[in-house]
């Protein structure tokens, strides 16, 4: 494909997508990928995914490769699928949560996402409302929740965390994606790792390659 090729040379624009939530998905081929931006970020594969490569490397394939449940908070385009399937050969079950209806229509269009249907169960709901209703846990919960290059206040809240924690199995892993723009942005995630108790969470943040992005990791001890 002569656009994948050229996108070597430089980004080739395939298609702008408006949505309700993230006002516009630019779709485009950088460096022989289709990536996901929005006007501010990257959201699916390009940077992004590299940035989730390393934390899953963090934790360890082999140890993912062996889990029965993962929720992922935050769909895009399907990239953290993509590394689970075919990077690591996760064989359990996948349970995607996207509110942006966009977003699963342009993961589906243009990212062969129902390549992956399989044991992949995608539900349209606030993340928010999913983590508060949901009975299951889960072995590996990652949590990418961003509108543009803002993200929810929610996802730092006490109220939000409690649950979140009762989701997570016994060894278990979060890998959550943050955005750092600002000192109060530090602070946040400051105040966010301080709702783990050292007791029963293991809490570390993953360095990256990314200026702005933060990515910390929580594992349940007990």
């Amino acid at each position: 494909m002569l656009k994948k090729w050229l996108s070597y040379l430089t980004p080739i624009p395939v298609k702008k997508i408006s949505s309700k939530i993230n006002n516009k998905l630019e779709i485009t081929w950088q460096k022989g990928q289709l990536v996901l931006d929005t006007k501010n970020t990257n959201y699916s594969y390009g940077q992004l995914e590299q940035v989730f490569k390393r934390g899953l490397k963090f934790i360890g394939y082999q140890k993912i490769k062996a889990m029965q449940q993962v929720l992922n908070l935050g769909l895009g385009a399907g990239s953290t699928v993509h590394l689970l399937r075919n990077e690591i050969n996760f064989t359990g079950t996948i349970t995607s949560v996207e509110l942006d209806e966009a977003i699963i229509y342009v993961a589906q269009k243009y990212f062969n996402l129902d390549r992956y249907k399989d044991k992949h169960n995608i539900v349209q709901l606030d993340a928010f409302e999913y983590v508060l209703t949901c009975q299951e846990q889960y072995d590996l919960v990652i949590l990418d929740i961003f509108q543009d290059s803002y993200m929810p206040s929610f996802l730092f809240e006490h109220y939000f965390v409690h649950h979140l924690k009762q989701l997570l199995a016994v060894d278990g892993f979060i890998i959550f994606n943050t955005i750092i723009l600002t000192p109060e942005d530090e602070q946040r995630n400051q105040n966010f790792k301080a709702l783990f108790d050292p007791i029963h969470f293991s809490v570390r943040v993953m360095p990256t390659t990314l200026d702005h992005n933060s990515v910390i990791t929580i594992k349940r001890l007990a």
